[in-house]
């Protein structure tokens, strides 16, 4: 007699022992979210000092897409293949800087360092110049890697992927690497596209078709 009321309840425990180890193994493991890194650090493989707090002056300006939205069948997509465009005007001299800058605030704002690709027109990134020392094998390996903020140039920016956020710094180079580069970023950029330089040139770029 004693065993009878035993077994429904060693029943119980084993269907809730069932629906635990079930519901564990098909609730997903969260995976791990970089939080934004402290503006004074260095990042990594990046010569030199780290680079001061961006001065707060300087702050992105929103710029009118260079078409309207077309009103045809096509019109529906338009809006997620279009990011949003920001302008920082800068000379040719001071793209980079301004381009450093635009990083320091997203990454600060708390955006991954793995969303952002910076593209320059004319001079390479010191970092891109850095790690092309070490071979295009590694280069192109920390860009698959994709954890990490990732420099190229016109030269290779067709070959990047897609990200959420492109920063542009056109600090020289001839109007047509300065197209082709903008072409390259808005194509690859999901919703952000900052430029860095002169915004007659950039808009006259923009203008013609990127």
């Amino acid at each position: 007699m004693p065993l009878i009321p035993e077994e429904p309840q060693i029943h119980e425990s084993a269907q809730g022992s069932s629906a635990t180890a079930a519901t564990s193994h098909l609730a997903p493991t969260p995976r791990p979210v970089p939080g934004p890194r402290p503006a004074a650090s260095a990042r990594p493989g990046r010569p030199g000092p780290p680079r001061p707090a961006p001065p707060v002056q300087r702050m992105p300006r929103d710029v009118a897409p260079a078409e309207p939205s077309p009103s045809g069948p096509a019109a529906s997509a338009a809006p997620a293949a279009t990011p949003q465009i920001q302008l920082l005007p800068a000379s040719a001299e001071g793209a980079l800087d301004a381009a450093e800058e635009a990083l320091d605030l997203l990454l600060d704002s708390g955006r991954s360092p793995g969303e952002v690709l910076v593209i320059t027109t004319g001079a390479p990134h010191p970092w891109t110049e850095h790690e092309l020392s070490f071979g295009e094998a590694s280069y192109w390996a920390q860009h698959d890697a994709g954890d990490d903020v990732f420099y190229t140039d016109a030269t290779f920016a067709a070959r990047a992927a897609d990200r959420p956020v492109v920063v542009v710094a056109v600090n020289g180079g001839s109007a047509e690497i300065a197209t082709t580069a903008l072409s390259a970023a808005h194509s690859r950029a999901g919703a952000l596209l900052i430029v860095c330089g002169d915004p007659q040139t950039i808009n006259s770029v923009l203008g013609a078709g990127v």
